[in-house]
């Protein structure tokens, strides 16, 4: 996934110059509207004149309409004024541990990971899922809710190849299965970026995904 650069002091003066355009627009087809109204108002005929609400009436719609691009323009600057906010909280979010509901792109090395069981579980198993969707381990785990390393290993203890798979804990009871939970997945924070006005991390392994989507952060063990 593509993620945009954060909008830079050009681009942000840029936008305020369309700001002032825009409203610089809308102020001059203002006077041009008042202009042919009131040219209207002189030449109509006097044995016929035209009714008076009419005028009015297009009075408060361009009025209206003028309020209105106002009105956006205005929202536009106080986004901008809330993604710049969380974008100065998250810097320090830079170089620390996010744990998440993330995939994990595996590249050989070991990957931090927590689960929580269901209630009256008596056993847990780690499914990994490659971008198909298709099964490639399903590995017993350690019952609770402390992190835990996963190695990237098949059934068989060989590595997996490298690529991104999707993680998630089987909670049983015997022989039925109770829940299937998605694994938390906690990587380091390299870098936080905007796209289309909403805030997105990125991992050291790559993964991008939305702030909101983080549940804890620690600093790297």
């Amino acid at each position: 996934m593509d993620i945009q650069p954060a909008v830079g002091p050009s681009q942000a003066a840029a936008a305020a110059s369309s700001t002032q355009t825009t409203a610089s627009s809308i102020s001059s087809d203002f006077d041009t509207f008042l202009q042919l109204l009131t040219t209207q108002m002189r030449n109509q005929d006097p044995l016929n004149p035209a009714d008076s609400t009419e005028f009015v009436s297009q009075l408060a719609t361009f009025s209206g309409v003028e309020q209105q691009v106002l009105t956006n323009d205005l929202l536009k600057e106080l986004q901008a004024g809330f993604t710049a906010m969380n974008m100065g909280q998250l810097s320090g979010w830079i170089g620390l541990e996010a744990r998440a509901d993330m995939p994990v792109n595996f590249t050989g090395q070991p990957t931090t990971l927590q689960v929580s069981p269901a209630a009256g579980a008596d056993r847990m198993e780690l499914i990994v899922r490659d971008l198909n969707g298709n099964v490639v381990a399903n590995t017993p785990i350690v019952l609770g809710d402390e992190p835990f390393q996963w190695e990237g290993l098949d059934n068989d203890g060989r590595a997996l190849s490298d690529g991104t798979y999707s993680l998630s804990a089987q909670s049983w009871q015997g022989e039925d299965i109770l829940e299937e939970r998605s694994a938390f997945v906690f990587a380091e924070i390299t870098e936080a970026q905007t796209l289309s006005g909403e805030v997105w991390l990125t991992m050291a392994n790559g993964i991008s995904i939305p702030a909101e989507n983080v549940q804890s952060i620690r600093q790297p063990g």
